[in-house]
């Protein structure tokens, strides 16, 4: 478990918990809120990352899907019978999540068989909010690398503004949707939201506003 800065920690990925996992991060905002949930196996090491943080995971409130892919999707169907939580992910990947298509979800790239989910929140649009005892989640509508991917963002008590940005490096593939040029219409609002703090799915915590510039100007000029 690392926290990253005030009501943000990193429990899940790598050596934290397998490397099939993208990077799972947790929020304390008065209730346990996940942002994204690994492949699925190493759910009990994120689970006891959680208490490291203090967090307890039977307590989980909401669990964020960022988007559809099986790295970042495959434990939730066991954490919401575990925990009762709520599913939050945006509309235009909440098919490819409910029925677990392994395609869309990329499961067919990993051998494995996705458990079919009920999404419990959905949103339709550019923007939601999700609320909270101890604060405010924005999720923002990011399409590219999946049609419905989306970014979380939060303004911390130690005056951050912390930028979930799972997949912003991609990968892209027509097996998934994907969409280069929303992408890159995405980044781009991205870099205007001028966070100091990028929480990424699998190149780690990037910390200071030009650094989290510099991240996404690079995956742009990768993939211009």
């Amino acid at each position: 478990m690392r926290r990253i800065c005030e009501s943000v920690y990193l429990v899940g990925g790598g050596n934290l918990s397998a490397a099939s996992d993208c990077l799972v991060y947790a929020l304390d905002l008065g209730v346990p809120v996940l942002l994204d949930c690994g492949a699925g196996a190493s759910w009990p090491r994120i689970a006891g990352n959680l208490r490291a943080a203090g967090l307890a995971p039977e307590d989980l409130h909401t669990l964020v899907l960022t988007h559809c892919h099986v790295d970042h999707i495959g434990a939730a169907a066991a954490i919401k019978e575990q925990t009762g939580c709520r599913i939050a992910c945006h509309e235009l990947d909440r098919r490819a999540i409910e029925t677990g298509d392994p395609k869309l979800t990329a499961a067919n790239w990993y051998g494995v068989r996705l458990e079919e989910l009920v999404v419990d929140h959905a949103f339709d649009g550019a923007s939601d909010q999700l609320e909270f005892p101890g604060g405010v989640l924005t999720l923002l509508h990011t399409p590219g690398h999946t049609p419905g991917s989306m970014v979380g963002v939060l303004e911390t008590a130690d005056d951050h503004r912390v930028l979930f940005g799972q997949d912003i490096h991609g990968p892209f593939s027509d097996d998934f949707g994907s969409d280069i040029g929303a992408w890159r219409r995405s980044m781009r609002e991205l870099i205007a939201l001028e966070a100091d703090i990028l929480c990424e799915g699998h190149y780690g915590v990037f910390e200071g506003e030009h650094a989290v510039r510099e991240f996404i100007e690079q995956q742009l000029s990768l993939n211009a």
